[in-house]
């Protein structure tokens, strides 16, 4: 045992001292120091021996194993030095590294976060999984309220102790409205990006799960010139100084009065073009005054405070702006599409 222990240390530092890359070191590694190599072989064998003589054998073995793992550790540092100056090229072209790209959806939410960030306001967040009270009820749509055809929305298999099915996937960023009213009071300035789901049929147009943004303002005295002065600061941040917006009359459960909020078209600017449909306007936006019932949900007293909210579709912020055709490129997880940006 002794005499192939030390047959195995010439024969190592041989092939060792034959070293000239990293290459030759790792095979030599592999062989001779690695668990399943040629040392570790001989040193797992010390238990078939006598009780003295594996004393002996073994002490020899240790010693022989830290002296190649030390000549080893001084050429490959040797090697590694040599490599770093004489062995790389400083004149090639370097290897350009892959990039990771953002997905359109998140460049809009920045966007929008960085305008409403400077207008004072704070960026919030809520559960995707909901309760029935806080995505209709609170929001003025109790359970015969027609309001509620308006939303396909998936329940979750569970029931409450009342063998109701009440918690569901939030169908808009709404509720976040109510927690943000309980937990902050007034006046309050948010604003709520986040993921969405209602049970649609998908297609170049539709996706079952999406993105919204939207904001709540609540103060003393807030008005209708409040909301209009505020969504016309934002259409011309998003879309240039010249932007226009113009406000038509539509119904929301959870403000009164609601409108929905259309700017200049951007890519013809207001002349007439295929993704306007030559009205020269896009609707982009959907908001209102407060409904005092949602504000009474919040904990907030309606004769006290007012509020404006308003609601963006960030998909479609994303398909306007990038000139994107089809809504499920989003959550595709394409590269192809992903790398254009």
């Amino acid at each position: 045992m002794q005499d192939r222990l030390n047959r195995l240390r010439a024969e190592f530092l041989s092939n060792l001292a034959k070293a000239q890359d990293s290459n030759y070191l790792r095979e030599l590694e592999l062989k001779y120091l690695s668990r399943k190599g040629e040392l570790s072989q001989i040193i797992h064998g010390l238990k078939d021996l006598s009780l003295d003589v594996r004393r002996e054998v073994g002490a020899l073995a240790n010693k022989i194993k830290e002296e190649l793992q030390a000549e080893f550790s001084k050429v490959s540092a040797a090697l590694g030095a040599a490599g770093s100056i004489g062995s790389v090229d400083i004149t090639l072209p370097g290897e350009r590294l892959p990039q990771g790209h953002l997905n359109p959806i998140t460049l809009v939410q920045r966007e929008m976060e960085d305008i409403f960030i400077s207008l004072g306001f704070k960026i919030l967040d809520g559960p995707e999984l909901e309760s029935e009270y806080y995505n209709f009820t609170a929001l003025n749509m109790p359970a015969t309220h027609p309001a509620r055809d308006m939303q396909d929305t998936f329940y979750i298999d569970l029931k409450n102790k009342d063998g109701q099915y009440d918690l569901l996937m939030r169908t808009q960023t709404s509720p976040v409205q109510i927690r943000a009213m309980q937990k902050y009071g007034a006046p309050l300035k948010a604003l709520i990006p986040g993921r969405c789901f209602r049970n649609e049929a998908t297609d170049a147009r539709h996706e079952h799960t999406f993105y919204q943004v939207e904001g709540l303002l609540i103060d003393q005295k807030i008005n209708f010139a409040n909301l209009k002065s505020l969504l016309e600061i934002v259409g011309q941040r998003l879309f240039g100084p010249s932007t226009k917006l113009r406000m038509r009359p539509k119904f929301f459960p959870f403000v009164e009065p609601g409108n929905n909020g259309e700017y200049t078209c951007f890519l013809c600017q207001g002349r007439g073009c295929r993704v306007c449909k030559q009205t020269g306007w896009l609707e982009i936006v959907g908001a209102g005054l407060v409904h005092p019932d949602v504000l009474r949900a919040g904990g907030i007293d309606p004769e006290v405070y007012s509020g404006l909210a308003f609601g963006f579709g960030l998909n479609r912020l994303a398909m306007l702006k990038y000139n994107i055709n089809d809504v499920r490129l989003f959550n595709s997880g394409d590269l192809k599409f992903l790398e254009q940006f």
